[in-house]
């Protein structure tokens, strides 16, 4: 977590204030009371998951704007300049996201992919610490408590793309994720709970893919379309996506 902080303190935007939110965690907590870094508090709360640990966070704010940051990683001291100057000069942009580097466990390029629609209805390519408006964090009623399992960041950013909000990719690593071999997203992945959580968006996003289920499907016509003469492969696809439509 200091490393977090520390990078957000080196950022070239000074006009800043840095909330760290300790969400039950009792291995920190007796570290955290006497942590103190400038322009910096600490909360500290019963556990209450992921969402609301960030909700907190952001209504305690003063800030027009919001950058949330995982308390593993580290942003470049250039970003939040950039990011706002974006936001600033942009009236149409509502979330700036950058390249990023993975380090840790795992080194070197993560090639997330850039924002497009509406494949980010079905795969996400912004991660959690993009810049946003504190104003649309508050139309959109913020994180959704229900994503429990996670993809709340990927709940989020379709909330706000749902009321209009554009996307800008800095076309530059201003990000930098670290790995672990056990991290979240890797277990949320090896379980159920992800289709659960899928499922999840789609109830609370019908219309956004229920007017997009032809650009949905097409890339899986392609797919068909590029393995035709795999028939084993084609009955194994039809056969997955059958299933996860039946549970969705």
């Amino acid at each position: 977590m200091p490393e977090a902080v520390d990078s957000v303190l080196a950022s070239s935007y000074q006009n800043i204030e840095i909330i760290v939110i300790n969400d039950g965690s009792t291995q920190d907590v007796d570290f955290l009371k006497t942590f103190r870094a400038p322009k910096t508090k600490v909360i500290q709360q019963a556990n209450q998951g992921v969402s609301q640990a960030r909700n907190n966070g952001i209504k305690s704010s003063e800030g027009k704007y919001i950058l949330v940051l995982d308390a593993d990683d580290k942003i470049a001291p250039t970003y939040i300049k950039k990011a706002v100057g974006i936001l600033e000069s942009r009236e149409e942009i509502s979330i700036v996201y950058s390249e990023a580097e993975f380090f840790g466990s795992t080194s070197g390029k993560w090639t997330i992919g850039e924002y497009s629609f509406p494949e980010i209805l079905w795969s996400n390519s912004i991660f959690c610490s993009a810049l946003f408006k504190k104003s649309d964090w508050e139309k959109v009623g913020g994180y959704k408590k229900e994503m429990v399992f996670g993809f709340e960041d990927w709940e989020f950013w379709l909330s706000l793309i749902e009321g209009g909000a554009q996307v800008f990719r800095i076309p530059e690593v201003l990000f930098f994720y670290r790995q672990h071999p056990d991290t979240r997203s890797k277990s949320l992945k090896n379980n159920e709970n992800e289709v659960l959580m899928i499922k999840q968006m789609v109830k609370f996003h019908p219309n956004l893919y229920a007017d997009n289920l032809e650009k949905i499907l097409l890339p899986m016509h392609k797919i068909f379309e590029t393995y035709a003469s795999n028939q084993s492969f084609i009955l194994k696809l039809k056969r997955k996506i059958t299933n996860f439509l039946r549970k969705v």
